[in-house]
């Protein structure tokens, strides 16, 4: 499978498992809903856009990386210390779910930004793709 066409199928994926979670999280309580939320629409909308319409570019890979990278500090955010998991989320329901969309959210960043360092590497090789 060709290098774009993963970094473009595990960013959507990394995109839509943020979605998930970020639902999730408004849905137990732990994010107000409301206008709040929009600053978190707009990131994900920004990281849509440098994944779907600036793929292949710079700037594409620029706005993978950062979005990933938010994507793969959230396991690190809820897991580590005290956490929510072994805090208000351990004994409620869905928490299967809720800690599935951590680690494949983690997953699917952390191998999102390895290729997309990877496309970055190229453009600095002066061989863009």
């Amino acid at each position: 499978m060709k290098h774009n066409v993963m970094l473009t199928i595990t960013s959507l994926l990394s995109i839509l498992f943020f979605t998930f979670h970020f639902a999730d999280d408004i849905v137990r309580g732990f994010e107000p809903g409301g206008f709040k939320n929009l600053s978190g629409v707009l990131t994900l909308v920004v990281w849509l856009y440098g994944t779907l319409v600036l793929a292949e570019r710079r700037s594409g890979y620029i706005i993978i990386v950062l979005g990933t990278l938010l994507g793969l500090l959230m396991p690190v955010a809820h897991m580590s210390g005290a956490g929510l998991v072994g805090g208000r989320i351990a004994n409620s329901s869905g928490m299967l779910f809720w800690v599935w969309t951590l680690v494949t959210l983690g997953v699917t960043g952390l191998f999102s930004v390895i290729l997309s360092v990877r496309g970055l590497w190229s453009f600095r090789r002066g061989q863009p793709r």
